[in-house]
């Protein structure tokens, strides 16, 4: 009787709990509530509710009245709930609000007298057309503003000018033609303007940002690199531009930048890169390269080239790079690949030569590799010489070459190989091949192999799974160890008798 008391009770606390959390609601101890499917925003939230969160709803008006009591909210997240209008001052009793979210909705603008408690405003997303410097006022505290994908077309520093303390930009995915400087957010890092119409950046737009760390301008209809960026910036963004030419004399001051972004332009060479002294990531892909960039950085630790018009490979393009560890260069039309013209990289891990014109595993390859993919070239078989150097390969990709046999010394010599990639090669299904697989697989390496080419009569046939195959081997094996054995004991019978021997259990026997 006493336990049956004391559930009631249980249980009537826990129904009276779950009255304080309005319907389609869910409300943890954290004081955050969740929202979903709501037409307006729900009456009866907890007044200690410190992380408001409303998804994909139909909430078309967002009123002061709705937030009403919620005098410990912290965080307000309204996510593709079709919002197009926000009653003027209606955030501005939120004097504990830090966080403002108001993704995937229809706002033409930005919301009237926020709190000056404001740290974070995302307006991702929407349909705002304009900023005013009103817009912001008051708000020295905020230190991210997103305006991703909304209908901006410009940009200016009076904007901006109440942001004192505004860390991090965005406006990527807008219509913005112009900007105007200089723009007066002393502690920016990160500024993106990414997809938008800029065809010029002003000189004078980065006069007072030099707290500058970050800055992206990819996807724009620029023909030249930003002058006097800040001599703070670590990382610079280019991509997708319509750079022909790169002067990195206009560059040489920024002796911070370690990563330089540069793929989808139309440059055709490249000089004096090293002028960055500190540059460690160089991305060039789809480009219109003929050759590897001249004079590259020493403590360069990657370098992309993929998708040009490069055709040879030297000792002299690598020189001192001895901190290289990622090179690629896939799909470019390399047809020479000179012996060694690798070896000064002694950290390379990851190299890509993927669909080029090679006819052999270039020589001389760096010891460190643990990955190489050569696939999509004219490569005609596995020579030991390729590949007796690399000791710590992991992965090697050899799909879609002109590969028919495998050389067992050159793949014994690969202790560390866990993946092998094989398929899309004209295979002749001999029993060596077969032998070599088993020999993979023994070791633990995941072979990924392909169809028999030759002989005629197995054309099609997987080598990797074929039992028919297997049985065929099995049996050659078995009657060249019974002929083995019968030419010993008729040698044994008649020690006299003298015979060269021309068959040979180690023969490849092909399968018919």
């Amino acid at each position: 009787m006493h336990l049956l008391c004391a559930l009631l009770v249980v249980f009537s606390l826990s129904d009276g709990s779950s009255l304080h959390c309005p319907r389609r609601c869910s409300c943890d101890s954290a004081q955050s509530v969740q929202c979903y499917r709501l037409t307006e925003v729900p009456s009866g939230i907890p007044p200690s509710t410190k992380r408001l969160f409303i998804s994909h709803s139909k909430i078309q008006h967002l009123q002061l009245s709705n937030f009403t009591g919620m005098l410990a909210l912290e965080d307000f997240i309204l996510l593709a709930s079709g919002t197009e209008s926000v009653e003027n001052g209606t955030f501005k009793n939120l004097n504990t609000l830090k966080t403002l979210e108001l993704w995937k909705n229809r706002l033409i603008k930005v919301p009237t007298a926020l709190p000056a408690t404001l740290e974070v405003l995302k307006l991702n997303d929407n349909s705002i057309t304009i900023l005013l410097g009103s817009d912001f006022e008051g708000l020295k505290k905020l230190r991210i503003l997103e305006l991703k994908n909304n209908l901006l077309s410009c940009l200016s520093p009076g904007m901006f000018s109440s942001l004192l303390s505004l860390q991090s930009l965005s406006v990527d995915g807008n219509h913005v033609e112009s900007v105007a400087g200089p723009l007066p957010l002393p502690n920016l890092q990160h500024v993106s303007m990414e997809n938008n119409k800029l065809h010029l950046i002003p000189s004078n737009f980065f006069t007072s940002l030099q707290s500058l760390q970050y800055v992206s301008f990819s996807g724009n209809f620029l023909t030249r690199i930003p002058v006097n960026l800040p001599k703070s910036l670590l990382s610079l963004k280019m991509e997708r531009n319509q750079l022909k030419v790169v002067r990195f004399r206009d560059l040489k001051h920024l002796e911070n930048l370690s990563h330089l972004y540069l793929s989808e332009n139309l440059l055709s060479s490249m000089d004096g890169a090293q002028i960055l002294s500190n540059l460690t990531t160089l991305e060039l892909s789809q480009n219109q390269l003929q050759m590897l960039p001249l004079k590259l950085p020493a403590r360069l630790q990657k370098l992309d080239c993929s998708n040009n018009l490069i055709q040879r490979v030297t000792a002299q393009d690598f020189q001192d790079l001895r901190d290289l560890k990622h090179l690629f260069l896939d799909n470019n039309i390399v047809s020479l690949f000179e012996a060694g013209a690798l070896q000064g990289c002694s950290q390379l891990s990851n190299l890509a030569l993927e669909q080029n014109l090679l006819l052999s595993i270039p020589l001389r390859l760096p010891g460190t590799l643990a990955r190489l993919d050569l696939k999509g070239n004219a490569i005609r078989d596995i020579a030991e010489r390729g590949l007796k150097d690399l000791k710590q390969l992991q992965v090697l990709n050899l799909r879609n070459n002109k590969i028919s046999a495998l050389d067992l010394k050159a793949l014994e010599g690969l202790p560390r190989l866990r993946h092998l990639y094989l398929d899309g090669n004209p295979w002749n299904c001999t029993c060596s091949l077969l032998r070599a697989r088993e020999m993979l697989k023994a070791k633990g390496t995941d072979v990924r192999g392909g169809q028999c080419a030759a002989p005629a009569e197995r054309q099609g046939e997987s080598w990797m799974s074929s039992k028919k195959i297997m049985r065929q081997c099995e049996h050659h094996l078995q009657q060249a160890e019974k002929s083995q054995e019968s030419k010993k004991k008729s040698k044994a019978e008649d020690p006299s008798s003298i015979r060269i021997n021309i068959d040979d259990d180690d023969e490849d026997y092909e399968i018919d």
